[in-house]
This record gives C-alpha cells, structure tokens and sequence, in this order.
C-alpha cells in the first residue's frame, strides 16, 4: 500500500500508527463510537422506559417522601444520560456534509464520556430506589455501594490498567488517541 499524505505530512499518522489520512481516521473512530454508542443507547431506553412507567404503577402511591425524591432525581438523570448518549447522532447529522467530521468526532466522543459518566449516576440511583423498597434497611446502601464499586472497576480500573500494563504505549496496530481527535498529550 502507497504512502498516503496526513494532515500535510506523509506516510503513518503518528498518533495511530496507521497510514490513513485525518478524514479517514475521523470515519474510522465515527464507526467505532457509533457502535459504541448503539450498545449504550439501547440500554438506556429500556432503563428509562422502566423509570417512566414507575410512576404509573399503584404501589408509586405509598413510596415514602425520600424515595420519591429518590425517583425524581433518577428520573432526571435518566433523561439527562439520554440526551447526552443520543447527542452525538444530532450533532453528525447536523454537522453533516460541513467538512467537520474530525470536530464532530471529538465532540461525539467527549459526548459520549459524559453520557457514560451520567449513566453510572443513573445506574447507582436506580438500584438505591429498587433496594431501598425492596429491602426497606441500611443493606440497600451497602448494596449500591458495592455495585458502584463494580462499575468503576469494569469501566474505569480495567481499562486504566490496561494502559499501564502497555506503560502508556499505543499498540502497533493504532490504538485511539485518548479522545478521538485530540492531540495526542505524550510527545
């Protein structure tokens, strides 16, 4: 394969170690985060369909004051981890045929971060409203605590992990950029 220009230069774009050129890059990563962004979108609706229907449901009725606040705030989260997950499909769409693909990239992914950071809220407030009518004791706080705990790790500590086991390398075969678009903060 020929040696193909990035952003100027020539030959393998040195934040990926791929020979693609920016705009290839940028469509390569929009796949990526689309696919990304499916699996977290799906769940989030069926969440968010749950928490609306609560609501709806006779025994909403004799919730105690704290875990009606509890619904509203989880609700409230839910809503906001929707709009920041299905954000980035406005923004490409919007943005389509600009020629800001590598922009929209960034701002899809930085999007998306922060759909993931809320939907870790909605998750731990979730199941705080479900254990606490489900159990009615200080066990449901413990409960949460321990399930936060598994999120950072699955989300956070594995992936952190993995990073330092690489001494902050990228693989040989192109490994994203932090955030897809950004420069690369090492030297």
């Amino acid at each position: 394969m020929g040696q193909r220009p990035v952003g100027g230069g020539s030959g393998t774009n040195p934040r990926s170690g791929r020979q693609e050129t920016e705009e290839e890059r940028a469509d390569r990563q929009w796949g990526d985060l689309l696919q990304e962004l499916r699996v977290a979108q799906t769940g989030v609706q069926i969440l968010f369909g749950f928490l609306l229907a609560v609501v709806f449901q006779p025994r909403f009725a004799d919730l105690s004051t704290a875990d009606r606040n509890i619904y509203v705030v989880t609700v409230m989260l839910g809503s906001a981890t929707a709009a920041a997950l299905i954000g980035p499909v406005s923004y490409h769409r919007l943005l389509t045929g600009r020629r800001m693909k590598p922009q929209t990239v960034t701002w899809a992914s930085r999007l998306t971060k922060l759909g993931l950071g809320l939907l870790f809220c909605t998750m731990c407030s979730t199941l705080l409203l479900i254990l606490r009518v489900a159990l009615h004791n200080v066990a449901a706080l413990w409960l949460v605590g321990g399930m936060a705990l598994w999120f950072l790790v699955c989300w956070f500590v594995f992936p952190l992990w993995a990073i330092a086991r690489n001494n902050g390398r990228r693989p040989a075969d192109g490994g994203e950029t932090p955030d897809a678009g950004d420069p690369d903060p090492r030297p």
